[in-house]
């Protein structure tokens, strides 16, 4: 009673009629106005689901390399498969770019009779410094005659730029190493197959920072970009060792869903700036009775 005594009737019967009053049309304003923007940010939030795309048969190579430089290529999504013996080191790269998290998954199948061995996977960034992975298990010991042995390594999210002091993950390429440690003799050379696939989750723009590599930790790329400078024939001076990227390119995590929610924060700031206005518009210059 005492709010309407205090309120112009015009006000307070525009308040108590719901839909009627100023008040009403603010609220309706607004409701119209978040169901806008959720049908927008809808879309960006959709585009950060797991980025990983499968090629159409999800089958890779067929062969390991047994060196960095030698490593078989394979992209996210890919199931590569390779034959080896017990005590081999088997190496493939992958693409990685900035704002993903990628996670690799390795299944060695291993002969009937055999003792207990201890199998690893380590990723290594394009300047081949060992990353650490944030969860998985990349350690594993196979029981005596086990079939097989499962290994997994995700790592931290892929950062655009760094630090040159730091160890962060970095756009360009990544090697897994698999191989077993702790060997015993009568164990060496056992045939084995194993499978590795790599898949990445989009973190989007809680991952973004401000700044960029100039280049992909990619091998060869600083040739590359001497050979573009120079005047000399591109073909001896140019010797790319790696042709994988990502699929839409490299740097292609530039745009991300903070971009969405920065202009969905700068437009309810505004229709709350304005509802604020429109609900205390003119009481100010009423003298209260």
């Amino acid at each position: 009673m005492r709010i309407s005594r205090v309120l112009s009737p015009r006000v307070s019967s525009g308040v108590h009629a719901g839909g009627g009053g100023r008040a009403g049309r603010v609220v309706r304003a607004v409701g119209a106005g978040l169901l806008v923007l959720g049908a927008v940010a809808s879309p960006a939030v959709a585009d950060s689901s797991p980025s990983a795309s499968p090629s159409d048969d999800g089958a890779g190579p067929t062969s390991a390399g047994t060196s960095f430089r030698t490593a078989a290529e394979v992209d996210q999504g890919q199931r590569a498969t390779a034959s080896a013996s017990m005590g081999d080191y088997l190496y493939w790269s992958f693409p990685a770019d900035a704002g993903q998290r990628p996670t690799v998954k390795a299944t060695v199948k291993l002969p009937d009779a055999h003792a207990s061995a201890t199998w690893q996977v380590d990723v290594y960034d394009g300047l081949r410094r060992r990353q650490a992975c944030q969860h998985g298990a990349q350690t594993r010991t196979a029981a005596q005659d086990a079939a097989s042995v499962e290994l997994s390594c995700t790592l931290r999210t892929v950062r655009a730029w760094s630090e040159p002091w730091a160890d962060d993950p970095l756009p360009g390429t990544y090697y897994v190493r698999l191989t077993t440690v702790g060997l015993k003799a009568g164990d060496l050379g056992l045939p084995v197959s194993a499978e590795v696939q790599v898949d990445s989750k989009d973190v989007g723009g809680a991952a973004a920072v401000d700044g960029s590599l100039a280049e992909p930790l990619v091998p060869g790329v600083a040739v590359a970009a001497k050979g573009d400078d120079s005047d000399e024939d591109s073909e001896t001076s140019v010797a790319v060792l790696s042709s994988i990227e990502p699929d839409d390119g490299w740097a292609s995590g530039w745009w991300s869903d903070r971009w969405v929610w920065t202009a969905v924060g700068g437009v309810l700031a505004a229709l709350a700036g304005v509802g604020g206005y429109s609900l205390t518009r003119g009481r100010s210059a009423r003298p209260a009775p």
